[in-house]
């Protein structure tokens, strides 16, 4: 964008620029015409880098190959955890649970027979350290979550094959325990 013909001699710019890292195409503040591809200095294509790649914060700065390997290893060990929040939050729910009541209904069968088809109806109560638990490890999972998509949109090919990767191993170690129901009654499955 240029902005050579408007007047900015009144306006405060030294918040622009940090003195702690260079941001990485250009930055968010720079005025200069240094914009890439119109996004403001932002990378928009998937490259393999480890110089100058900012994750997170603007002082999180990743500079060498040792670094972007210690990036890559809390990244990935970022995205099991969350595997590991969805899966436990699963498994704390399915303990909560209270009021289990059975509901069987007739069903006229296909030789005209009756069957009784039962369904199990599960409630939980608002008001319980049980709730108040799930309602702050939903917090923390969708916190990792967007951490994890912003990672990702750094468009760092090394740490978004770690979110891949870390999603899937914890996917592996959480959620061979979780049972699948099938409702034999169910016609769409």
């Amino acid at each position: 964008m240029d902005h050579s013909g408007m007047n900015h001699s009144g306006m405060d710019h030294s918040g622009h620029h940090p003195s702690t890292s260079a941001p990485p195409t250009g930055g968010h503040g720079d005025h200069g015409g240094g914009e890439v591809g119109g996004h403001g200095g932002m990378v928009m294509t998937f490259y393999f880098g480890y110089t100058n790649v900012e994750l997170l914060f603007t002082g999180l700065l990743i500079n060498s190959p040792g670094e972007m390997v210690g990036a890559c290893i809390g990244v990935f060990l970022l995205a099991v955890l969350y595997e590991g929040l969805k899966m436990g939050r699963e498994t704390l729910l399915r303990r909560s649970q209270v009021n289990v009541r059975y509901n069987s209904m007739p069903l006229p069968g296909a030789d005209g027979t009756i069957l009784m088809e039962t369904h199990k109806t599960v409630g939980q109560r608002m008001i319980s350290p049980a709730h108040f638990l799930q309602t702050l490890l939903h917090i923390v999972q969708v916190v990792v979550s967007y951490l994890l998509m912003l990672v990702f949109m750094t468009y760092n090919a090394y740490l978004c094959i770690a979110v891949a990767a870390g999603a899937g191993m914890g996917y592996f170690l959480f959620s061979w325990r979780k049972a699948v129901v099938v409702d034999i009654t169910e016609h769409c499955h």
